[in-house]
Order: C-alpha cells, then structure tokens, then sequence
C-alpha cells in the first residue's frame, strides 16, 4: 500500500513538471525550494508538539512531497534518479547498524555513535575532519548550529560539569551586555552586539546543560506569545474599540496578564 502510495506521488509530480504541467511548479529549482523546505520542518516541528496526529500527517506529507520534488529534479537533469535516493539510504543504514544486519556490536546509543563515526571514515571514505566541529553544518539556523556545535565540543571533554557552571557564566555575560549597553548609549555597536551573541550563546548552553533543544524551546515560546497577543489585540478592540496600538502600555501589560491567569 505504502509503495503504490509513493508511485502515486512520484506520477502526480512528473505530471506537474511536465510540458502539460503546473506552470509554477515549473519553474521550481532546488535553489527556489529551500526556504520551503525549512519551513516546512518547522511546521512538522510543531504539530508533533501539539500532538495533533492529523496535522502530523498532512505536514508529514508537505515534506516527502517537497522531498521527491527535489529528488525528481535532479532525476530530469539526469544526475541521479529519485530510486537513487531511496537506495543509497537503504545502504547507508544497513552499512551504519552492521550490529543490527551484521555481526558487530553496539549496546548503547553512545557506542552507536562511535561506529556511525568510524564507519563515516573508514567504511565510505570519508576525510577525517580536521575538527570535530567541521561535521556541524554551516547551512544551520545559528540558534541550532549553536546547540550543535557546544554538543559536539561536550562530546570531547569541554563541557561544564554542572548546569550552574553554566548559570554562572550566563549571569557573566549578561552583565558584561549591560556594561556594553551603557557603553553603547543606545546605539547597536559591533561591541554590544558580540556581547548579545555571548549572552545567547551561553543562554543555548544552557538549555543542553538541562537536556532542552532551544528551538523547539523558543518556537513553543513563539506560540505562547502569539496565542497570549491575540489576545491582547481582542481586549484592545472590545475596551476601545481600536487596535493594540491606541491604547498605553499599561493598559496592554493588564491584557497581557488576563491572558497569563486564562492560561493562555
């Protein structure tokens, strides 16, 4: 079911890039699909979390669809088929599990790693990377690469032994941002800036020092925010009849704590 189901997919796309096609579709490249394929993680992102499995599915389907459009573009330049992808896939994972589909052995997830690691260098040729931090991405939104990139380090010793060491240095950084800020005057100098990477930097680590992926942290706080405005919009209407923006501050900040008691 599931492959006459892909099959199915794989028709409708090659029907859409076609002569007899969807202009939009068309025009689509690579290049022109990968601001859509960011956001669309993100929006799977936060349907798993509010547990609605059938808005699960649909954002599930937004990215293999945006998965064999790509894989289908490069099949029309000839570089590689869309089978090619599925197969070097398959290979990889049965090539990276050999304690699974061969005869090695791996009882924890750390001495997985270690294999996949091995397996990278050894098994597929890959050049062994002149840091541990060369494995982290680039093309990663800065808050992930972050969190990333302090795991990779964490995975080679240089890691604070405690979530308060971490504190610690948060506390340090704020104050040295307030410093700058004084500094500043007001002004958004290259200084204060490094100090605001600093400060954001040390606030990612510690949300690994607590086991807490920050994006996912921050897109809940995105929402909570948004849900929580909505709200404050409604009560400016109902009390003025105008928007957020008639009314003074204090007035909005009253809106924004109704909204915090309704549990919103």
């Amino acid at each position: 079911m599931s492959g006459a189901a892909f099959e199915k997919l794989y028709g409708i796309i090659r029907k859409l890039r076609g002569p007899d096609g969807c202009p939009w579709d068309r025009e689509q490249s690579p290049q022109s699909l990968r601001g859509a394929l960011v956001e669309e993680c993100y929006e799977c992102v936060e349907a798993i979390d509010e547990g609605d499995a059938a808005h699960v599915r649909e954002e599930l389907g937004d990215l293999f669809l945006l998965a064999a459009m790509l894989s289908y573009m490069f099949e029309e330049e000839g570089r590689f088929t869309v089978g090619d992808v599925f197969q070097g896939v398959s290979e990889k994972l049965i090539r990276r599990h050999p304690h699974v589909f061969a005869a090695s052995r791996a009882g924890t997830a750390e001495e997985v790693l270690a294999n996949w690691e091995r397996i990278k260098v050894e098994k597929e040729g890959r050049k062994p990377k002149d840091s541990c931090l060369d494995t982290v991405s680039r093309a990663l939104p800065p808050l992930d690469r972050a969190y990333k990139l302090q795991k990779k380090a964490a995975a080679s010793g240089f890691d604070w032994p405690s979530a308060e060491g971490v504190c610690a240095k948060l506390e340090e950084e704020y104050a040295e941002t307030r410093a700058e800020m004084k500094k500043a005057g007001g002004t958004a100098t290259a200084a204060l800036e490094g100090e605001l990477g600093d400060l954001l930097f040390s606030v990612v680590n510690l949300c690994r020092a607590l086991g807490v992926e920050p994006s996912i942290a921050l897109q809940r706080t995105n929402v909570k925010f948004y849900r929580r405005f909505q709200f404050v919009e409604k009560r400016a209407k109902e009390s003025a009849g105008e928007g957020a923006g008639a009314l003074p501050l204090e007035v909005l900040d009253g809106f924004w704590q109704e909204a915090k008691r309704a549990g919103l």
